[in-house]
């Protein structure tokens, strides 16, 4: 059970403590070169039993790195490029950068090992790491920082259907690309989880919804994330997500309750064993 975007505001990294205080929370996402990251950092460190993962920013963000040194990666006003595909075919495309992109994702795993957590995971904001190039320089730059797991953001429709009947299984347009991902993370010795839930529902993961996940789960290792924040409207949030419901989710002791009944079991990546 997954938060990200932990170091985004504070309102996200009080809503994080909540949750693992109180709730369900297992594990956050770090956002180490966000606008709260030193707020969140200091949170992880009390509550050790709260997994802490990276979560690569290299969109709708600020590079780690001086504007200068990854001129191609940012807009003039020193903010990374929102343009996804045009950045993303510049990553693949061209050398240059491609030098730039491994120097800020090292520089973020640099200023993640700074903060003395352990590294449980790494993902990226908007899943910006199903891009092959990113992916590369993910697992050869993660190597050296202890790296072990991954997200594949794979979701099960049939899952979400079942739960909710306007939620239609449909075929994943990244399909393809998270079975590459797969394959490269497997081919790396990597962990993974089988599935992801959090993407149809990302900024609306009600309690009948995370309730219903948790009944419904298949066997094997799932990751659910979720957004959850105390209030709905904060410096850098995304409208309509309703980051309270997703909190109060968390929160919600039927919820609670069945998250823990038999064959249920809570953790981050380093609570399961290696499974590649």
């Amino acid at each position: 059970m997954t938060a990200d975007d932990f170091g985004a505001a504070v309102e996200i990294n009080e809503a994080i403590e909540l949750a693992h205080r109180d709730g369900i929370l297992t594990a956050a996402s770090l956002m180490v070169g966000a606008p709260a990251a030193s707020d969140a950092v200091t949170r992880a460190r009390d509550m050790p039993s709260l997994r802490i993962g990276l979560h690569l920013v290299l969109v709708d963000g600020r590079p780690m790195l001086p504007a200068k040194a990854v001129p191609d990666l940012v807009r003039p006003d020193g903010n990374f490029r929102s343009d996804m595909v045009r950045a993303g075919a510049a990553m693949f495309f061209l050398p240059h950068v491609r030098s730039q992109l491994a120097h800020e994702i090292a520089a973020q795993f640099e200023a993640f090992t700074a903060t003395r957590l352990k590294l449980d995971h790494v993902n990226a904001h908007k899943h910006f790491h199903l891009h092959p190039t990113i992916a590369d320089l993910i697992v050869e730059i993660g190597a050296e920082f202890g790296l072990r797991a991954v997200r594949v953001p794979r979701e099960q429709g049939s899952v979400l259907s079942s739960i909710d009947g306007r939620t239609r299984p449909r075929i994943e347009p990244l399909s393809i690309m998270t079975a590459l991902l797969s394959a490269k993370l497997r081919r790396a010795g990597l962990m993974t989880s089988d599935r992801v839930f959090g993407l149809a529902w990302s900024g609306a993961m009600t309690k009948d919804r995370l309730n219903g996940l948790i009944t419904h789960l298949p066997d094997g290792l799932s990751e659910i994330y979720l957004h959850p924040a105390t209030r709905d409207d904060f410096p850098g949030s995304s409208p309509g997500y309703r980051y309270r419901d997703e909190l109060a989710a968390l929160l919600d002791p039927a919820t609670i309750a069945a998250a823990r009944r038999d064959g249920v079991r809570l953790g981050g990546f380093a609570d399961f064993p290696p499974r590649r």
